[in-house]
């Protein structure tokens, strides 16, 4: 049957890029976000290209293994149409896309996925991610070598190692189905919004309750805070809920919604890219499929890269305890210049360093025995020395207890 929900699509170039190469889908049944990549035109061809393929499959479905097979069947044939394109064109080569869809039937939601845009599902108050991310970075994340933070920021956290290309005519694409119930959110994106707005944001805006449309331009608005580095797409997917179901045509937003639709212009002359020598750059790719060797390097540098984290907080912390042991010995070397005069049991000693001690360390010891015992001196005198007495040198401290000398011996 029909989807019963309402959805809303946008697309936006953002504040960096000249021109916008992905492409967006919201139908009655079919929801697409394709984000391309490639120099001249050739992120716009590639993600329309996906786009234009899969909108025919915006229809009801019998069953949720017929809404699979359609993705699977229909994104596989995009890259051959890719290739296609190529070959007529060479100056496009290296164009890709991702591609992230899903497909309502009945409860649930058929969802095909390859590349690093994403698909979420907000549920009782809660964002969690449904696609897993086909980058290099994302397979560090997986086998524990930086964390998901860490990620957010790699240097390589662009490069592709599984996405719609003029490369690979049998691509690995992620099929699953889930069940969806009234009250769900979906959200599809490119990484221009999911890669500089985190998921609390994200979520905090879902939460809020606003129409599909509304509560994209409130996504949109995040990106553009963020500085939008990239294209931005947002495809939002209410299940039932408040808000009326939106009938009529299918919306089409980015490169795919150019009126001239997917028609390649001619290459310019001129500079090439230094990764496909007959490709023309206008904007610098923000993606890249790696060859097998390229990968190879990529992870001897992720490991270098370790080795010089390592190596950093090692000298690091060597240096803050040399620090903290300088001025431990600075502390303790003053602290020796330091007299005081005290009782040892029943008797008067002349200890050097201070009263304080560091943990069991103690930062003053018996330095020299006076002979005069407790018991011989005046209660004042008596007093004072159980207390003790500072003494500003070892001269000073025998001055004092020169000064401390038996009533009786100095009457005699």
């Amino acid at each position: 049957m029909v989807f019963q929900g309402s959805s809303a699509a946008l697309s936006h170039t953002g504040k960096v890029r000249s021109n916008n190469q992905d492409s967006g889908y919201s139908g009655s049944n079919l929801f697409v976000v394709a984000d391309g990549m490639g120099g001249h035109a050739g992120g716009d061809v590639a993600s329309s290209l996906a786009v234009h393929r899969l909108e025919d499959l915006d229809h009801p479905y019998g069953s949720t293994s017929d809404a699979e097979h359609a993705l699977q069947t229909a994104i596989v044939d995009t890259a051959g149409d890719i290739i296609d394109t190529v070959q007529v064109k060479p100056e496009l080569a290296g164009m890709g896309t991702t591609v992230s869809a899903l497909v309502m039937v009945d409860d649930y939601a058929v969802i095909a996925h390859i590349g690093d845009s994403r698909i979420y599902l907000y549920r009782d108050n809660a964002l969690t991610q449904i696609t897993t991310d086909h980058t290099f970075v994302q397979r560090l994340v997986d086998s524990g070598r930086i964390t998901p933070e860490e990620a957010r920021y790699h240097p390589r956290r662009s490069v592709l190692m599984r996405v719609l290309g003029d490369m690979d005519p049998d691509p690995e694409v992620d099929t699953f189905i889930m069940p969806t119930q009234p009250g769900d959110r979906w959200l599809l994106c490119s990484d221009g919004l999911c890669g500089v707005v985190d998921d609390a944001q994200t979520s905090k805006v879902l939460d809020q309750g606003l129409a599909p449309g509304g509560t994209a331009d409130a996504l949109l608005k995040l990106a553009l805070d963020a500085g939008a580095p990239d294209n931005v797409t947002i495809v939002l997917v209410d299940v039932g809920g408040q808000h009326p179901v939106v009938s009529g045509t299918a919306t089409v937003v980015g490169s795919a919604s150019n009126p001239v639709g997917i028609e390649v212009p001619a290459a310019r002359p001129g500079r090439s890219s230094w990764l496909h020598p007959g490709r023309q750059a206008a904007n610098e790719p923000s993606h890249f499929e790696p060859a097998p060797e390229y990968l190879e390097e990529l992870i001897d540098e992720d490991r270098r890269r370790a080795r010089r984290r390592r190596v950093v907080w090692i000298t690091g912390l060597v240096l803050v305890l040399a620090a903290i042991a300088a001025g431990l010995f600075a502390g303790y070397s003053w602290s020796q210049t330091r007299y005081y005069i005290g009782a040892d049991d029943d008797s008067v000693v002349i200890y050097r360093g201070v009263q304080q001690s560091i943990g069991p360390i103690a930062l003053s010891s018996a330095y020299e025995e006076t002979g005069i015992a407790l018991a011989d001196l005046s209660d004042f005198d008596r007093n004072k020395v159980e207390n003790t007495i500072s003494a500003r040198s070892l001269s000073d401290a025998k001055l004092i207890v020169d000064r401390l000398e038996p009533q009786e011996e100095a009457a005699g």
